[in-house]
This record gives structure tokens, sequence and C-alpha cells, in this order.
């Protein structure tokens, strides 16, 4: 099928523009769809709040999730460069890699990721982040690791891309059903949207194929998938240049080192709910986390504190692929990774896709990821029956 055709013809609605909509968005359209993506407030996208690592080898990640963050984390530079030539904007990526420090050799040696990763001696550990508290007596580097700049550049790049390449925008509307029509086989099949704009009109928006990318809050759409929100909380202090030159992940908060010196520490991760604002408690236990991981980092001045809501699953792993209603792909809970999943999640959503009413594509890599993050893995016997419809 040319691109020309496929435009023509295969038209798909990208329900959610937040850092996985844009992603898949733009995958899309840079291949020939015809792509309508529904946003219902762009300041709430946790790809505004997100620190950005890249860093699969830190995050204790382990099984499928693992293997899938590789792949991704592998695919990130010509992801990235795709999206600077649409847009002509950078991404701020840096494969600054990421220290890992341990106060005793045991931990060093539990640590899931450890075989990955270049052991780090207490003098090393001094030399790859200079005034690393004493407490810390060894550490992993993980060179290969490494950041966008998702805040400040990465959003802002995506969303020029996915306007050149046609992606049409339509903003402040909230996606309320999805209907559907059941076929004689009993196969529920996708046919349209119910959406409110931001004036209370409630519409009909007929359509196929629609991927939903409506982060922490997908779970009101397709109920029978928990995705719940964690609330992080953040803030970024100023650095002298090159004071911090790696990604430090310590226990109680991350630092993450911009180029240009600003240094974002995060998260926590509170199950609150929506609950909007940021909190003492909070702010208090990263800044005490913080003392306690890089004493001199308390001097440097504070500069922004923000918040966001995270997509979380039951099993803290990403829905993909295929879903209860056939033309709906699912692309949403990528928790505390979705910086780092953003690039594999938009080529498996264009696979699935791409492969039309067969709904598998032919890649041998992809079938299992697709099953490993299916939909219907938290509760099989309810499959299909609570998709809310009008």
């Amino acid at each position: 099928m040319t691109a020309l055709h496929r435009s023509q013809q295969q038209q798909v609605l990208v329900l959610g523009g937040g850092l996985m909509g844009l992603a898949v968005a733009h995958g899309l359209a840079r291949h020939g769809w015809s792509v309508r993506l529904l946003r219902r407030a762009r300041r709430d996208a946790a790809g505004f709040a997100a620190a950005g690592m890249a860093a699969p080898h830190a995050e204790n990640l382990g099984g499928s999730l693992l293997a899938l963050a590789q792949r991704s984390l592998r695919m990130i530079p010509a992801w990235v460069g795709a999206i600077e030539e649409d847009s002509g904007l950078p991404c701020g990526w840096l494969p600054c890699g990421t220290v890992v420090p341990f106060t005793s050799e045991a931990q060093r040696q539990a640590f899931p990721t450890a075989a990955a990763g270049r052991p780090l001696e207490r003098a090393d550990l001094e030399a790859e982040v200079p005034g690393i508290s004493p407490a810390f007596t060894c550490g992993l580097l993980f060179p290969q690791d490494g950041q966008l700049d998702s805040r400040r550049q990465l959003m802002a790049a995506l969303e020029q891309a996915c306007r050149r390449r046609g992606v049409l925008f339509e903003e402040e509307v909230t996606v309320e059903r999805l209907c559907w029509e059941e076929d004689g086989s009993g196969r529920k099949h996708l046919v349209g949207i119910t959406r409110r704009t931001s004036d209370g009109e409630r519409q009909w928006l007929s359509c196929g194929q629609a991927v939903l990318c409506c982060g922490a809050w997908s779970h009101k759409l397709i109920p029978q998938v928990p995705v719940a929100p964690i609330k992080g909380q953040m803030f970024s202090v100023q650095a002298p240049r090159q004071a911090l030159r790696r990604v430090l992940f310590g226990p109680g908060a991350y630092l993450v080192p911009r180029q240009d010196g600003l240094v974002v520490v995060g998260a926590t991760s509170e199950q609150v709910g929506f609950t909007p604002g940021l909190t003492p408690m909070g702010q208090t236990r990263l800044e005490r986390s913080l003392r306690e991981l890089l004493p001199a980092a308390t001097r440097w001045p504070p500069m922004e504190r923000w918040y966001g809501f995270r997509p979380c699953t039951r099993d803290q792993q990403p829905v993909l692929g295929p879903g209860p209603l056939a033309g709906l792909v699912m692309a949403t809970g990528h928790h505390r990774n979705g910086v780092l999943l953003a690039a594999v999640t938009a080529e498996l959503t264009r696979a699935v896709l791409d492969s039309g009413a067969a709904g598998l594509p032919n890649i041998p890599w992809a079938t299992p990821f697709l099953h490993a993050f299916r939909w219907n893995r938290f509760s099989p016997a309810s499959a299909q029956d609570s998709v809310r419809q009008d």
C-alpha cells in the first residue's frame, strides 16, 4: 500500500495527547497514516512532568519489561533523529550514563542488572560523582543509559513534528465513551467515540481504528484495565555546568543533570488519586534524600517545583497491542518508564495497525511483547464485558 493510498484510506484516532499519544501519532503520520489526535488538557500530560530518564538498568526492571526497555533504549537515537528532522527542534537526548551507588558490596552484588554495569569502588564513585555522600562505598555505572529533556524539549519537539507531518489536533476534548457494534461471530468492533468539548457539547465521531493513550485516565474508558494515577512530586536546582555529569540513581531520589547545569530531583510515589498540588511532606522527603545522597547539591539554588500523575497498572507494566475491541490498540500504563518506552511503543503500535484485520504484526521480535503486555492479562474472564458504550 502506498503512502498516498494509505493517507486516503487508513485513518486513525489517537486518544490522548501526552508523550505516548504524541509519539504514536508522529510514528503513524511519518509512515503515511492520516491521524487525528484528541487531547483533554495539554498541561496534564505526564511527559511535561517526567525527569526523562532512559535508564532501564538502574530502574530495577526484569523479565519482559527489561527486554522491552533495552530494545527501546537502542531505538532512541534513531527515534530522536526522526523527531528532530521533522520538527527542527532538539529533544535533549544525552547518553550520559547512570550511576547507582550502594552502601555495601552485598547490595551491589544483589542488584538485578549488575552484570550489565561497570563496578565502581569508592575512588571511582567519587570520580564519577564528585561530592557523593561518604555513606556510599561502591556503585555501578551503566554507560549505555541516557536521558531526554522531556519537560523542556522533547514534548515541544514531538508536538511540532506531529503538526508538520499533518496530524490534526483537537484540544480540550474529553473522550467519554468507546462505541462498538457486534458482528455475527460475537466480536465487538469499534465504530466511533463520543466526546465532550470544552463548552459542554457532546458529539459523536465515527472511527474504525483508534489508539488509546489516555495515560492515568485510561481506566475511565476501559474499566477492566486497572490503570491508576500515581502522583509524583519533583523539583529542580541549578548546578554549575558539569558539576554532575551522570544521572545519579540513589535510594530515595534520583538526580538528572541537563547540559545547561539544571538538575532535576525526583520523585515521590503517592497513591492519592488525582489530588492536585505539591505537599510539604513530599517536598521535604525529596530534599532530605538529596542531602543524604549528594550533600553539596543542597547549596545549589532552587528553580522549579512541580508534580504529575503517572499511569500505573496493577503489575506496574504497560498495556500494549490489540485491545478489547477490534480496531482499538492500547498504549498506556507505562508508569515510571514512559520516556524510556516511547520509541518502542510507537513502533509496536504502528506494526499492529499496519497488520490490518489480522491485528498481529508479522514481526518476530514483537510477538512476545504483545503477549506479555496484552490488555486482558489482569482478568481474562471479564474480556469485553465492561467496555463503556452508548
